[in-house]
């Protein structure tokens, strides 16, 4: 049976607006921080170019051996359509985004000030940014994971909430303890197996897009207090409260990594520090994060929201 006029009209106004998929930018951008260009995807609301006002930001952080263009295939471009919110997916290497104690042939890795200085500071400069802690967040998976809480208690001034999917959040801690001992660690073990020069050419950034290249040489922590001082089970004990942005964590009840985010929630559940939890089914896997990052996303959002809400209209 042939589709009525009316019928016929509304499937074709229908259909381009479940055709429409959010647009996703590629920029390259200086960071003297780390001594190279890099890359970053950028993800802005539907109303960007038509409106004149400030949006906020969340910055997601990628896992070990990932990159930034990995988000956009786990979907987050699309988990942020409709929202007022400009996604930036950041790119790190296998740095676990912190500024290295001992960098070798000449490098400079100082991947905490890359996101926080550089990064940040090329967005706010180029896209109409709240650029306030009250419109700013971080969230990252396993690697990222580690690198939000830390980035964000280590810098609670830049951002208003941040988040772990899948984290890595006993990453220095193990280092740490193992430093003590004199013996070898969890990151040696990563680095030796990073170490493959086959570029990988969605990365696009010359002499940047292999693994062996985008794996520092040196050392990350060259003691027992350095490890400490990134290690998010102390960070969020020595921050006042009220300085302390909101936590957000998810972890797969399959995921070999959920004791270090039950280990995390405890301690916040006893240091009486607020946060968003949540376990569901699923593994260290893409499919895991690709459906829990809708969930993340809106989190964050909300966090955002509330805290817009404490600017003046002039500032927001």
């Amino acid at each position: 049976m042939k589709p009525r006029p009316l019928t016929l009209a509304l499937l074709l106004i229908t259909l381009p607006a479940f055709a429409q998929r959010p647009t996703v930018q590629t920029v390259s951008f200086e960071a003297p921080s780390v001594g190279r260009k890099l890359k970053y995807n950028i993800s802005l609301p539907d109303t960007y170019d038509s409106t004149s006002k400030r949006y906020p930001v969340l910055y997601l952080l990628h896992g070990l051996t990932s990159n930034y263009t990995d988000w956009a295939k786990l979907g987050a471009p699309k988990a942020a359509q409709g929202l007022d919110l400009i996604v930036v997916m950041a790119d790190g290497g296998n740095s676990w985004y912190v500024n290295w104690a001992e960098s070798e042939d000449g490098q400079k890795n100082n991947w905490e000030d890359c996101i926080c200085k550089d990064l940040i500071g090329h967005v706010d400069n180029n896209y109409r940014t709240v650029a306030k802690r009250e419109g700013r967040a971080i969230n990252g998976l396993s690697m990222g994971g580690y690198g939000g809480l830390t980035l964000g208690l280590r810098n609670p001034d830049l951002f208003c909430s941040i988040g772990s999917q899948s984290g890595a959040l006993s990453f220095a801690k193990t280092i740490g303890e193992s430093l003590k001992k004199g013996t070898g660690n969890l990151f040696e073990a990563v680095t030796r197996r990073n170490t493959n020069d086959t570029p990988n050419n969605d990365i696009g950034v010359d002499d940047f897009d292999s693994p062996a290249e985008r794996t520092p040489k040196g050392k990350l922590f060259a003691t027992p207090e350095q490890a400490e001082a990134h290690d998010p089970f102390q960070l969020v004990k020595s921050l006042p409260k009220e300085k302390l942005p909101h936590i957000c964590i998810d972890c797969g009840t399959e995921d070999f990594l959920i004791q270090n985010s039950r280990d995390f929630v405890r301690l916040l559940t006893e240091s009486k520090v607020p946060y968003t939890y949540g376990e569901s089914a699923g593994g260290h896997s893409p499919p895991y994060w690709a459906r829990e990052i809708n969930t993340a996303i809106a989190i964050q959002y909300k966090v955002i929201q509330r805290n817009l809400e404490k600017l003046s209209p002039e500032d927001r």
